[in-house]
């Protein structure tokens, strides 16, 4: 398993708790926070492309630096109703860093530049997505929102003199303090979700061996799941 630099880096397995963000309130995604041990595990304390499982189901993610050292991951919808988790709960994780940089979203105010500079658009063309994703992270790590559009004419003119790397910032945000991760919504808000759909006896069977899967373990047979009997018999008091 390859990590940053040709560094071989072993999976880095642990805990977390999902979480809600307290901002905006009605957000579909949910965050992690990786352990201190794990992100110091990792190549980089910037963004990090991994690849792995979440509940033992498999996802590939950019990790976001939380601004202190650390990283924290954004869970989409998608994938955690697919690993079959809700805000609150404890899930098991495994990643590494992914053996190919994917391709970053380009802001579309970014793409609207790009279109307006046919010679930046040039250079931006023949990038790794890993110096598009630098580009992308440096825009908006100014302090305040006003300097986005001078970052954007910035680049764009370091890209049409054919400048293919940004250099000179703070990739962690931990010394310009102009990251960090999100702030969680108050705990009593998931517990109260979580009580409103509550898990059946089959259900949290489930996740237990998705929880053991992801640590490596065997599934349960098949005929484990054929005999047992997850519902009270109606003649049994």
């Amino acid at each position: 398993m390859l990590g940053g630099m040709g560094t071989a880096i072993e999976s880095v397995r642990f805990r977390a708790r999902l979480l809600r963000p307290a901002q905006p309130r009605n957000a579909t995604w949910t965050f992690l926070l990786l352990p201190r041990s794990a992100s110091a595990r990792l190549p980089s304390r910037g963004q990090v492309a991994v690849e792995g499982a979440l509940a033992g189901h498999p996802f590939q993610a950019v990790l976001e630096p939380d601004g202190e050292g650390g990283h924290w991951l954004k869970v989409e919808r998608k994938l955690r109703e697919a690993a079959g988790v809700r805000a609150g709960d404890m899930v098991a994780v495994m990643l590494r860093p992914a053996a190919e940089e994917p391709e970053p979203r380009v802001p579309p105010d970014l793409r609207r530049a790009l279109a307006l500079h046919p010679q930046a658009r040039v250079t931006w063309q023949g990038l790794t997505p890993a110096a598009r994703r630098d580009w992308i992270h440096w825009i908006p790590s100014g302090r305040k929102a006003e300097t986005r559009p001078r970052r954007i004419a910035a680049a764009c003119d370091m890209l049409a003199a054919g400048k293919r790397r940004v250099c000179c910032f703070d990739r962690s945000g931990m010394y310009s303090r102009s990251l960090r991760a999100p702030t969680p919504a108050p705990r009593a808000r998931f517990e109260a979700e979580r009580a409103a759909q509550l898990l059946t006896a089959r259900q949290m069977t489930e996740r237990a061996q998705d929880f053991y899967v992801s640590l490596g373990m065997p599934k349960l047979p098949s005929s484990y799941w054929e005999k047992s009997q997850f519902i009270k018999p109606l003649d049994r008091d």
